[in-house]
């Protein structure tokens, strides 16, 4: 793996109780080159339904859903010839991490042949 490959490409993940969302980011244009999320169509009928729940959850996303935004995620790197992303660490470990998410979603990046840079840093 280039070193100046992998960082031009850089995996940010936004999560909060109602959504996960991975981007990433051309670090050279900060221009966002492939993104997937938890509140595409796919996700509508299953959110509606946890919404509708009762007693109601504060989470609507579970470690499935997180695993197959990675691989939307990853599949859409591979259409565009990135196969090589890096994690932010510093922003990353900022961030309260919710660790039966962030390792499925990255999981499945990996498996979808994208290789990231970083992951084994964050202790997941």
């Amino acid at each position: 793996m280039s070193t100046n490959a992998a960082r031009q490409h850089l995996l940010q993940l936004v999560l909060s109780s109602r959504k996960i969302t991975a981007q990433v980011t051309n670090s050279r244009t900060e221009s966002i080159v492939a993104m997937a999320s938890s509140s595409e169509q796919e996700f509508a009928a299953q959110y509606r339904a946890k919404l509708n729940r009762f007693p109601r959850s504060h989470d609507f996303w579970d470690s499935k859903v997180a695993s197959r935004v990675g691989e939307k995620l990853g599949l859409r790197l591979r259409e565009i010839g990135v196969l090589d992303v890096e994690i932010d660490l510093r922003e990353e470990t900022l961030q309260p991490i919710r660790r039966r998410m962030v390792s499925p979603l990255i999981d499945s990046v990996k498996r979808a042949g994208v290789n990231v840079a970083g992951a084994e840093k964050l202790e997941i």
